[in-house]
Parts: C-alpha cells; sequence; structure tokens
C-alpha cells in the first residue's frame, strides 16, 4: 500500500477491524519509511453483472429497471415491493453464486415467470405476456393452459 504522506511503497498493519456493516475491512497502517499512520479499507470485488439480449448485445445488469418491469406486471396485485425486490435478490445472488458474469435476458424473463407464477397467476400472465411478445388472444390463451397445466401437477 502507498503511504499518502511520502508514497513509500511498504508498509506495517498495525489493527484490522471488520466495519460496522461488515461489508469491508478496516486497516490501520504505519509506514515503515516516515512512520506516519493511515487506515485503508478493504472489500471484496463485485464484479459488474451484464445482461445478454435478444439481439446478441451486452447491457450492464440494471436492477431498478427489472424491478420495474416486475412492477408494472403487480399493479393493483396481492404482491408487495418486498416480495418483488427479494425475487430479484435472489435472481441476482444466484447469478452471483454460479460465478457468471453474463447472464442472457430469456434466463432471467425465465427465472422471473417462475417466481410469479408461484406468487400470483394474474401478474404471471402480465409478465409473460410482454416477455414472450404475444401478438394474439390465441397466445394468451395456450400460456394459461400452460400454467394451469403446471398448477395442477404441483397439487397432485
Amino acid at each position: 500500500m502507498k503511504c499518502p504522506y511520502c508514497g513509500y511503497i511498504e508498509d506495517k498493519v498495525i489493527d484490522s477491524r471488520p466495519t460496522e456493516d461488515h461489508l469491508a475491512i478496516r486497516r490501520r497502517r504505519e509506514c515503515l519509511s516516515c512512520h506516519e499512520r493511515f487506515t485503508t479499507y478493504e472489500k471484496q470485488e463485485e464484479l459488474p453483472l451484464f445482461v445478454i439480449k435478444r439481439d446478441g448485445s451486452r447491457q450492464p445488469f440494471d436492477r431498478e429497471k427489472l424491478i420495474q418491469s416486475i412492477m408494472k406486471s403487480c399493479v393493483k396485485r396481492p404482491v408487495t415491493t418486498a416480495q418483488i425486490e427479494k425475487l430479484v435478490d435472489t435472481l441476482e445472488r444466484n447469478a452471483m453464486n454460479q460465478l457468471k458474469r453474463e447472464i442472457s435476458s430469456r434466463e432471467i424473463g425465465e427465472q422471473v415467470l417462475a417466481a410469479l407464477g408461484n406468487l400470483d397467476d394474474v401478474a404471471y400472465v402480465r409478465f409473460a405476456s410482454v416477455y414472450r411478445d404475444f401478438d394474439n388472444v390465441e397466445s394468451f390463451l395456450s400460456e394459461l393452459h400452460r400454467l394451469q397445466s403446471v398448477k395442477v401437477k404441483k397439487h397432485e
């Protein structure tokens, strides 16, 4: 660690402890040249998650964009903001735990649909209509029949 006072690159750690939120380690250091003390913080590196769109382009994962999209599907439905945030947390954590740095929009959509299917059928169909780009009544009916058959299998 480079000393902020003299620029010397060797030091010793005098004290080390976690921060209050436990998201970083606070270290007190002493420069081996000028003997000045300074504080550094060490935290886990968070690599960005990218979404691979249908057209092959890549863009940074936007948590707020996904939350807003799901919220639109849940308007006037008994799905809480906390449930939506938990859904997105789970999706993001699963991608990070698998050490993925890229996830396809298709994968995200399917995971959201699976979660919404357990939360609210109407929100599920609303999200599916946009995600799967329904263009006629038959598309809606087909998805409703698929959802219904999945529900029946779960209850058997």
